[in-house]
C-alpha cells in the first residue's frame, strides 16, 4: 500500500485485527494496536479500511445496521466495503467500516477483499449455518464428555471418543486427543489403563497382536482340491496323533512297521505350492500366531479339516520311514505321499498307554536317539512350563508336566527334521537349515565352559548329563542360549545337539516347514527345485514376521496370566529364587509359569521356595507384583 493513501488516524487492517496510523515515514508507519501497544511496520503490511479520522480505537464500537436486509439486496452482486457498509449502516465511519470488515472475515454472508466484497448465496448460507451449528453441537458434547471421563464414566455417544483412545492403545495412531484434554501421556500402556479405567475396554482386551501388526484373522484365499496322485497306502499301521488335550491342528502322527518307525506329516504342500495365493499369504505371517484365546493359522481355515491328522477317518500325509541305528544314529530315509488312518490322544493319554506296544516301541526308540543328542551336547532346561487357555473369558492356567509321553514325539520330530537335513545334503536339495550356535559364557556354578566347536562334529559337555541342573542354574544357563537362525547351508545346532538339522513336522503351523515340503514334493517327482536365493528370500520374509508373531504371544501370555490373578485376587502360592537383583529376588512362580521380581528383607540361598502372595496387578503395563509370606 502506498504511503500516500495513508494518513494519521486512518484505520487499517494488522494481522486480521484493527490498528490506527499515528505517524507516516518515508518507508514505515507506526501504527497502534489493541492494548495501546506502537509498532513500526512497512505500509505493506497494513490494509486500508477507512481512511479516518479515528481517534481512539475504543471508539469502533458497532452500530446498529441491518445485516440480513443488506444481504439480501446485495445477493449475486459485490461492492466495497464502503458500500457495503452504507448499506447495513446507512453510513461509512471507521466503526461501521470495522464491523462490516468484522462480517466480512466471518464469512458467513459476505467474503472478499476491502475493495470487492461478495455476497453468498442463500445455499452457501445455509451450509455454513448448518456446519457451525454442528461444531457448537461438537463442542458442546466434547465438553459433555471431558466432564464425565474426568470422573471415570462414559456414556454409549461417548464411543467415537474413546475410539480415537483405542487407536492408540492397539498401535493404529501415535497420538490421542482425549489424553491431551486431559493432561495424560499419549502412550499405548496408559491409553490402555485408561480404557480399563472408564470401563470402556474389559481385561478380556487383548491389545497385542495389533500392536504388533498381525491380522487376527485367516487368510481369505481359496485352496485347491486335492491332486489326483499315487499315494502309499498305510492305514494299515496304527497312527497315533499325541498332543495336548484340546488341540485343533493335528499335524504329525507315529507309527511302527517291525523295526522302522513312520513319522506321517500333514500334507499341505499338496494344496499350497510354492508362489500360490495360499503360499504368499503363509509367507506374509510366518508362523501360526498362538494365543491363549484362539489361534490365527497361516493358512486358509479350511485348511485344517482338510489337511490335519485324524480330523477324517483317512488323511492325506506325506510319510518319513526311517531306521535308527544301535547308537540313536539316522539310518536310511524314505518319503512318500500317503493315506494314513490316524487315532488321536492326549500326552495324558499316551503316558496312561506307554506300556502297550507301539507306544512302548516308540518310547525306546526316542530314548535312544535321545541318549545320542545328550552325549553330542544338547541341553535340556526343564523349567516348569504352563498351558494358559481362555474360555468364555475365564482363564485357565495348566502346568505342564514333564511327561515321557512328549519327550516321545519330540524325538520322534527330530530324528524326521535330522534324516531331512541329511537327505537334503546329500541330494542337493535346497533347504532352510535350522542352526543354533552355542551359548560361550562361564556360568560359574560347577559347569564346563560351552564354547564355539572347532567343526561341524561337535561335542558340548552336557549340564543335564553331567549336572542336574537347579532351577537358578537351568535360568542362569537359559539366558546364555543364542537364538535359533535359518540358513541356506547346513549347520550345527548346539542346544539340540544336532550335527545338521531342517524343520519339516509343522507345515499347518510353520510357513518353512512348509518350504520343506514343497521342496521334498518337488524332489520326489522330479520337478524343477527352488534354488538357494529363492530359499534365502523366503527365510528372510519369515523372519521379518515371526519376531512379531513370538512377541505378540509372550505378551498375550503374559497379559492373560495377569488377567487370572485379576481374576483370583487372594491368589497364593510357591516360588522360586533363581537369582538376585539389588534388593530384589528374581522368582520364577511354576504354578504360573511366571518370572517375578520380590522385594527381600533377607538374603536367602537361590533354589530356596517361598510362600508368596500377590499385591497388586496393573495389567495395562503387564506389571504384577508379589510378597513374600510368613517372612
Amino acid at each position: 500500500m502506498a504511503n500516500d493513501s495513508l494518513y494519521p488516524g486512518s484505520l487499517v487492517l494488522y494481522k486480521n485485527r484493527p490498528g490506527r496510523i499515528l505517524q507516516v515515514g518515508e518507508k514505515k508507519v507506526e501504527l497502534e494496536i489493541e492494548g495501546g501497544q506502537r509498532l513500526s511496520v512497512r505500509p505493506k503490511d497494513v490494509t486500508l479500511l477507512h481512511p479516518g479520522p479515528l481517534d481512539s480505537l475504543a471508539a469502533l464500537r458497532p452500530p446498529a445496521g441491518d445485516v440480513q436486509t443488506a444481504w439480501e439486496l446485495l445477493a449475486g452482486e459485490s461492492a466495497s466495503l464502503a458500500e457495503l457498509a452504507e448499506l447495513i449502516y446507512g453510513r461509512y465511519t471507521p466503526a461501521a467500516a470495522w464491523a462490516t470488515w468484522d462480517l466480512v472475515a466471518d464469512g458467513l454472508y459476505f467474503s472478499g477483499s476491502p475493495e470487492r466484497i461478495a455476497a453468498h448465496s442463500p445455499e452457501a448460507v445455509a451450509r455454513e449455518q448448518a456446519a457451525r451449528q454442528a461444531r457448537a453441537a461438537e463442542e458442546r458434547a466434547w465438553a459433555a464428555f471431558l466432564a464425565g471421563i474426568a470422573a471415570d464414566h462414559y456414556r454409549p455417544e461417548d464411543r467415537p471418543y474413546l475410539e480415537e483412545v483405542a487407536a492408540l492403545a492397539v498401535g493404529r495412531a501415535s497420538h490421542s486427543r482425549v489424553l491431551r484434554a486431559l493432561n495424560q501421556e499419549e502412550s499405548q500402556e496408559n491409553a490402555h489403563d485408561f480404557l480399563l479405567k472408564v470401563g470402556y475396554w474389559t481385561p478380556a482386551v487383548n491389545p497385542y497382536p495389533e500392536r504388533a501388526g498381525l491380522p487376527v484373522a485367516p487368510p481369505a484365499v481359496a485352496l485347491p482340491t486335492l491332486p489326483a496322485e499315487e499315494r502309499r497306502d498305510l492305514t494299515h499301521l496304527l497312527a497315533l496323533a499325541i498332543d495336548d488335550e484340546g488341540n485343533r491342528d493335528p499335524d504329525d502322527a507315529l507309527s511302527l512297521d517291525g523295526g522302522r518307525l513312520w513319522v506321517h506329516i500333514a500334507d499341505v504342500a499338496a494344496l499350497v505350492p510354492p508362489d500360490s495365493p495360499a503360499d504368499l499369504e503363509a509367507q506374509a505371517r510366518g508362523a501360526n500366531l498362538y494365543l491363549p484365546e484362539g489361534t490365527v493359522p497361516i493358512l486358509p481355515a479350511e485348511a485344517t479339516p482338510r489337511l490335519a491328522l485324524g480330523l477324517d477317518e483317512v488323511s492325506p500325509a506325506l510319510s518319513f520311514g526311517l531306521a535308527l541305528g544301535p547308537e540313536g544314529e539316522i539310518g536310511e530315509l524314505e518319503i512318500t505321499p500317503s493315506w494314513v488312518r490316524v487315532t488321536r490322544l492326549s500326552y495324558e493319554e499316551a503316558e496312561g498307554r506307554l506300556d502297550e506296544p507301539l507306544l512302548a516301541g516308540l518310547l525306546r526308540l526316542a530314548q535312544r536317539y535321545q541318549a545320542r543328542r545328550l552325549g553330542n551336547g544338547a541341553i535340556e532346561i526343564g523349567l516348569p512350563e504352563v498351558k494358559i487357555r481362555v474360555i468364555d473369558e475365564e482363564v485357565v492356567i495348566r502346568p505342564l508336566p514333564p511327561l515321557r509321553s512328549r519327550d516321545l514325539v519330540r524325538e520322534a520330530m527330530l530324528m524326521a527334521g535330522e534324516a531331512v537335513a541329511r537327505l537334503a545334503l546329500a541330494q542337493n536339495i535346497p533347504l532352510p537349515y535350522t542352526i543354533q550356535n552355542p551359548p560361550f559364557e562361564n556360568l560359574d556354578f560347577g559347569l564346563p565352559i560351552l564354547d564355539s566347536p572347532p567343526n561341524p562334529k561337535f561335542k558340548i559337555e552336557n549340564p543335564k548329563s553331567n549336572h542336574p541342573l537347579s532351577p537358578s542354574q537351568g535360568f542362569a544357563l537359559r539366558r546364555t542360549l543364542k537364538p535359533s537362525q535359518q540358513v541356506t547351508a547346513p549347520g550345527p545346532h548346539a542346544g539340540l545337539g544336532m550335527e545338521l538339522y531342517v524343520q519339516c513336522t509343522s507345515p499347518l503351523r510353520r510357513y518353512l516347514d512348509l518350504v520343506a515340503h514343497q521342496q521334498l514334493r518337488a524332489y520326489l517327482r522330479g520337478a524343477p527345485l527352488l534354488d538357494s536365493q529363492a530359499i534365502l528370500a523366503r527365510i528372510g520374509a519369515a523372519d521379518a514376521v515371526t519376531g512379531s508373531v513370538r512377541w505378540a504371544e509372550r505378551r498375550a501370555n503374559e497379559h492373560w496370566t495377569l488377567v487370572y490373578l485379576l481374576q483370583h485376587p487372594g491368589w497364593q502360592g510357591e516360588g522360586i529364587i533363581v537369582d538376585r537383583r539389588g534388593n530384589q529376588d528374581v522368582v520364577l512362580i511354576p504354578e504360573l509359569g511366571l518370572e517375578t521380581q520380590v522385594y527381600q528383607s533377607q538374603v536367602r540361598p537361590l533354589d530356596s521356595r517361598i510362600r508368596v502372595g500377590l499385591k497388586k496387578v496393573w495389567l495395562a503395563y503387564l506389571e504384577a507384583h508379589f510378597q513374600y509370606l510368613n517372612q
